[in-house]
């Protein structure tokens, strides 16, 4: 055998292949390694040992659970490598990726309930409410790789001309709303805050279950335009759609 590249596995030759499978199988099966097959001096092929679907689920998540504990930054075309082999639920932000636990009953309360409402209200309008998990790729102000986040709700006014061939929404949406909990409090209140100012979102909810209040923010040229807190006994009125808004104790009624 010829020497092993420990990046690419055996590098063998077509010939070499045909002469002795049988060979070139068991390495792949007993070293756990690839065998990357030449023609002509080219890569035409690869050997690659078997793992079940079960194995695979826990190799990407072990991998993604290490870039995030682990601080490790990764491109925009490796989330998605990562991402597009996972059923796990995650998001890129600032290059690094956060798996995304769960949500608890009180948070799926809040949203079902937020749903209805803004579902009501933007029927028959230009724009369509979407409920997580919907991947959006936001493209922050002078920066080359977007983010990829899973806003609890919604609001897309740009649909034409922003859905690909595989049905993906590649826009920015007009407004986001993130339910706090304790996991994600920071993140959504300083990280994913930062995102949605920068990448020309124009409104955001956040909603804190915990002290049964909502904060909206509103953006203006990349930057804090407008911001409103909206205590537990008050109406939450959007800063942009006009008559938009929610009765703050109706919503936090009856939770978990």
């Amino acid at each position: 055998m010829k020497s092993i590249n420990y990046k690419e596995g055996l590098v063998i030759t077509a010939t070499e292949l045909k002469q002795s499978l049988g060979k070139y199988l068991a390495f792949v099966e007993e070293e756990n390694n690839d065998a990357v097959i030449t023609k002509n001096g080219k890569k035409i092929a690869r050997l690659t040992p078997y793992i079940t679907d079960i194995e695979q689920y826990f190799t990407v998540r072990e991998n993604a659970l290490d870039y995030q504990y682990g601080g490790k930054r990764v491109s925009y075309e490796e989330f998605m490598k990562i991402s597009e082999k996972s059923s796990l639920r995650m998001e890129f932000i600032n290059g690094e990726i956060h798996i995304l636990s769960s949500p608890t009953i009180s948070h799926q309360e809040i949203l079902g309930r937020l749903h209805l409402l803004f579902a009501e209200y933007f029927r028959d309008k230009k724009c369509r409410v979407f409920l997580a998990p919907f991947d959006v790729h936001f493209k922050k102000k002078d920066l080359k790789e977007p983010d990829v986040m899973q806003p609890d709700l919604l609001v897309v006014c740009d649909l034409e001309n922003n859905v690909t061939e595989k049905d993906r929404y590649m826009g920015t949406p007009t407004l986001v709303i993130e339910i706090l909990s304790e996991s994600t409090r920071k993140k959504d209140m300083v990280d994913k805050l930062n995102t949605y100012m920068l990448s020309g979102v124009e409104e955001y909810w956040i909603v804190d279950p915990k002290q049964k209040k909502i904060m909206i923010y509103s953006f203006k040229d990349c930057e804090i335009d407008k911001y409103k807190i909206f205590e537990k006994e008050e109406i939450s009125q959007s800063l942009i759609f006009e008559a938009l808004s929610t009765d703050n104790k109706n919503l936090f009624n009856q939770l978990f």
